[in-house]
């Protein structure tokens, strides 16, 4: 398909078959170092892959984070990124991550619904301010919760600040990948789960993150959705896409600081 190359990451980065393993022992040595505070596997929804992990900082939270993971809506769970909690946790943030069924099992707009319903769950265990952070697909999944339609006004009124790193805001390119055989995704889909195609939300602190060194195309969708809505763009240098959340690690950094709301 003709924007393969596009949206290939992995091909574009030294050492790319390293990082899943690496994610994945980080976040288990996390989770095993958080002892008691880390809660995994909490139930959400009717199949065993809606759960979310949620960890607890020391003392009584400031608010809850949520990250919503990527993975092209088709790969990964939570299980995987617990480690990118570290940054909020050290400020006194609750971080929350949950999992999603995964295409081609459901389409695309099913996640939104599972992704809104994890939320709603969260809000209800906990209290104060919450802050949301989504990578690439988990980037669009955040920016879709700003939808006025998605949650109830309650819970949408506590969302402060978004973080939305690598996102992708625009789902049509992706019709003309060899991906759509999973993601199936077709036009009516593509309008109606596009974050550009949202009005913009009002009332929150709005970032777009993006790494310098990613593919032309997610470079332009961040450039895309941040002009649209008239948010914060933040372009990265020396970052692609597998190591730009990074950021979420370190808490006296730019990146924890945009998603805290703290300057």
């Amino acid at each position: 398909m003709k924007l393969d190359d596009a949206y290939a990451n992995g091909t574009y980065i030294e050492g790319a078959d390293g990082f899943p393993p690496r994610w994945e022992a980080d976040a288990k040595a996390f989770r095993e170092g958080l002892g008691a505070r880390a809660q995994q596997g909490v139930s959400y929804g009717p199949s065993d892959r809606q759960v979310f992990d949620i960890f607890q900082p020391e003392g009584v939270s400031r608010g809850t984070v949520i990250f919503v993971h990527g993975g092209y809506w088709k790969a990964f769970d939570a299980s995987s990124w617990s480690h990118l909690a570290a940054g909020a946790l050290a400020r006194g943030w609750a971080v929350a991550m949950p999992s999603y069924d995964l295409c081609p099992d459901v389409r695309i707009a099913d996640v939104t619904r599972q992704i809104a319903a994890a939320i709603t769950r969260i809000s209800d265990r906990t209290f104060g301010p919450l802050a949301l952070a989504g990578h690439s697909a988990g980037g669009h999944l955040v920016c879709r919760m700003t939808d006025p339609l998605i949650l109830p006004s309650e819970i949408r009124e506590r969302i402060k600040q978004v973080v939305a790193i690598s996102p992708l805001g625009d789902l049509a390119p992706l019709m003309d990948t060899s991906m759509n055989e999973v993601l199936r995704i077709d036009a009516a889909e593509a309008q109606a789960e596009s974050p550009v195609n949202m009005a913009p939300p009002h009332g929150l602190d709005l970032s777009i993150w993006v790494g310098g060194d990613e593919r032309p195309a997610f470079l332009e969708q961040a450039e895309q959705l941040a002009r649209t809505w008239g948010a914060r763009r933040v372009v990265e240098e020396g970052k692609h896409h597998f190591d730009v959340i990074d950021g979420l690690l370190d808490s006296d950094g730019p990146m924890v600081k945009a998603l805290l709301g703290l300057k």
